[in-house]
């Protein structure tokens, strides 16, 4: 296996700068080979240029990713967008949107829970947005959590309080 390697080598520089032949037929067609032409018609040797060649670029050391390890947590930046702290929820049934931003994106297995007015509402989500419905009149205190995979709170934002603004029954 070893002997084939060798001639192999020693041929390789021999192919490689075979020779390349221009031939012109009787119809005037170019044909370029790189044997010189069998059928007596004259034939032009041309000779290539050096190949244009650029030695490699320097090998880049890239740092060791950081393991994700559970002890390690994400320090989570979440906030409420909207509604806006001491907003007044306008006259009607309680709806409204609520709107957070979250930086860095959620990994695997974390979720966000709404809370109103310190107890939980609705399931565990992924969307930084809730349609909140009937809510009550009266000042309420919104805040968000983001859940790592046990449902326990690792970030939580600033709690905002909203005005909501219901007609009365007893009117």
């Amino acid at each position: 296996m070893t002997r084939i390697l060798c001639i192999a080598l020693l041929i390789l520089p021999a192919l490689v700068s075979a020779q390349i032949y221009k031939t012109t037929d009787k119809n005037g067609n170019v044909v370029y080979t790189d044997q010189p032409s069998k059928s007596g018609t004259a034939h032009e040797t041309i000779e290539l240029k050096e190949t244009n060649t650029a030695p490699p670029p320097p090998e880049v050391v890239r740092p060791a990713p950081i393991a994700d390890t559970e002890s390690e947590e994400k320090n989570y930046a979440v906030e409420i967008s909207s509604p806006t702290h001491e907003a007044t929820i306008p006259n009607g049934p309680g709806n409204f949107p609520l709107v957070i931003s979250l930086e860095p994106a959620l990994s695997e297995g974390e979720s966000l829970q709404l809370y109103l007015d310190g107890v939980a509402r609705g399931e565990p989500q992924h969307s930084l947005v809730w349609q909140l419905t009937n809510v009550f009149r009266g000042a309420h205190d919104l805040t968000v959590s983001v859940l790592n995979a046990d449902n326990s709170p690792i970030a939580t934002s600033t709690p905002v309080r909203v005005y909501v603004f219901r007609p009365s029954i007893n009117n």
